[in-house]
């Protein structure tokens, strides 16, 4: 179905972002791309898609596949009919009925008589009823647009699809919907997703990485496992160098040692013989020169080992230094925050939620927050943290600090360089060096210390924010997450689980990735 020939692509300020890949696809394969961010996995896709052309290489397609990007702002100046591609038939279906029964209209509309019908369907199916096709995407939110798009593949029924994070922008709902779709889809399919639910309904892993493209022979759990066997291995390789460098050290210095206890000896007995002085100078050099060449033998071989126990940790995982270390003496395990009775927003006339909510808040809890888009998430986490007041009932907290970490990491300030940012969250009297490290610790190098934020990928803000709060040192009584992982690969979202997990405070989060809910052990949920 799709062949990729040693593919590569330079980006247009010269800088390469893969090379030589190949990829087989064959028919009717459900194929998930994962890597981390950068790795090129959305190029990748263009490049199938036939959007973007390949630096070098080629791809041998049967048909041109249907293709539903990741970032959708570039469609905001087209309605929804034009989205779906049905809008040249709609046109050509209503002039005909309207009496104009010219050969070109006929041509346009094809076999598509019941195009209108199919549309409307599709669009009720992905929880769009009544929608017009005359809409401006520019009207619709982040999931709307994407439900639009897998509307269009009902519509169609494409032989070969490619979806670039299809689930982002979805409420649980619809993410159902879509998983459905995986199971039932019947032609090939190709999705880059960090959504591990999805990954595992599909067939196949292909990981793009520095290495190229890895293709792995299950679905994310068996990737994974294979992940855990290599990754066991690593870690002996890096034992087993590290025994070797040991090893290769005590050997030196013994030979050292032996070297020169029989160098002093032979003088001894050379000064006892009364050997002449001329020939006491060579026997002398002699030695030293042998002494220099069993110095350079062992210093080669010492260095080798080293080479290759750094090359060896540096694939090593990051993860596990990326934790907040907070000092907990200030979090009271069963304190009240938070007490609401009867509370309710209003939007001029317009109640938020159908009925008043009531709810409680202890310190420690670990609580998730769910409803579908617009139930007003968004709105009950400004009134917990005081930024707005409630229209009715009665609200009182005793929250002594909070995080609030959304899926753009806003508690960054963008016109701030990586270290100015840092320096934000020093409130114990770090020097300079102090924050520098902890920055190392969190993958931020001198190279980025003058970088703006404004210039870091998703998983880098995700990286600052923790590193931030790890300055900070000082446990807030609550942290709350709105969809944080929306942004971030896998490897980013673990990084946020491995380093939430260790804090004890309370923890609010919304988040439709119900495996990273999972991982994060609440044990309360806000249905709203």
């Amino acid at each position: 179905m799709l062949l990729l020939q040693h593919i590569s692509y330079t980006h247009p300020d010269k800088e390469l972002l893969f090379s030589n890949l190949n990829l087989s696809v064959a028919t009717k394969d459900k194929m998930a791309l994962i890597g981390n961010n950068g790795a090129g996995k959305s190029v990748l896709l263009k490049i199938m898609a036939g959007k973007l052309m390949p630096s070098s290489g080629k791809v041998i397609t049967e048909a041109a596949p249907y293709y539903i990007p990741q970032l959708m702002g570039q469609y905001n100046g087209i309605t929804i009919g034009e989205a779906l591609q049905v809008q040249d038939k709609i046109q050509a279906l209503q002039a005909i009925m309207a009496g104009d029964t010219s050969e070109e209209n006929f041509t346009r509309l094809n076999d598509g008589w019941t195009i209108e019908e199919r549309c409307t369907e599709a669009l009720e199916y992905w929880q769009l009823p009544g929608m017009a096709l005359d809409t401006p995407l520019a009207l619709l939110s982040g999931g709307q647009k994407t439900k639009v798009f897998l509307a269009g593949i009902m519509i169609h029924q494409p032989e070969f699809v490619l979806l670039d994070e299809p689930s982002n922008h979805l409420d649980d709902a619809a993410r159902q919907l879509l998983y459905n779709f995986i199971q039932h889809y019947t032609g090939t399919l190709l999705v880059v997703s960090h959504d591990r639910y999805l990954l595992n309904l599909l067939d196949s892993v292909c990981e793009l990485s520095k290495k190229g493209l890895t293709l792995y022979g299950g679905n994310y759990a068996f990737y994974e496992e294979q992940k855990r066997i290599g990754m066991q291995a690593l870690l002996n390789d890096v034992q087993a160098s590290e025994k070797a460098l040991r090893k290769a050290k005590e050997k030196e210095r013994e030979t050292m040692e032996r070297q020169q206890k029989l160098d002093a000896r032979g003088k001894k007995k050379q000064e006892k013989a009364g050997v002449p002085t001329i020939m006491m100078n060579t026997l002398r050099n002699s030695a030293e020169k042998s002494t220099a060449k069993s110095k350079q033998v062992h210093a080669e071989k010492k260095e080798g080992l080293q080479t290759q126990l750094q090359q060896l940790r540096d694939e090593l995982p990051e993860a596990d230094k990326m934790k907040f270390n907070f000092d907990n003496a200030a979090l009271h395990k069963g304190k009240e925050l938070l007490t609401a009775t009867g509370i309710n927003y209003q939007y001029g006339e317009q109640c938020v939620w159908p009925q008043p909510l009531s709810i409680q808040l202890i310190s420690g809890d670990r609580v998730a927050l769910k409803g579908g888009n617009g139930s007003g998430k968004t709105t009950l986490i400004k009134l917990i943290l005081g930024q707005l007041q409630a229209a009715t009932g009665k609200l009182v907290q005793h929250i002594n600090g909070s995080v609030y970490i959304d899926q753009d990491y806003s508690l960054l300030h963008y016109h701030l360089s990586v270290y100015q940012q840092a320096q934000q969250f020093n409130h114990t009297g770090l020097q300079e060096h102090e924050i520098k490290i902890r920055l190392n610790r969190f993958l931020f190098g001198k190279d980025f210390w003058d970088r703006p934020c404004s210039a870091l990928s998703g998983g880098e803000r995700m990286r600052l924010t923790l590193c931030c709060l790890a300055i900070l040192n000082k446990a807030p009584d609550m942290i709350v997450l709105d969809e944080p992982t929306n942004n971030l690969d896998l490897q980013n979202i673990d990084i946020l689980t491995q380093a939430i997990s260790d804090y004890q405070g309370t923890l609010l989060v919304v988040s439709h990735d119900q495996y990273f809910l999972e991982q994060l052990q609440l044990n309360k949920e806000i249905r709203l």
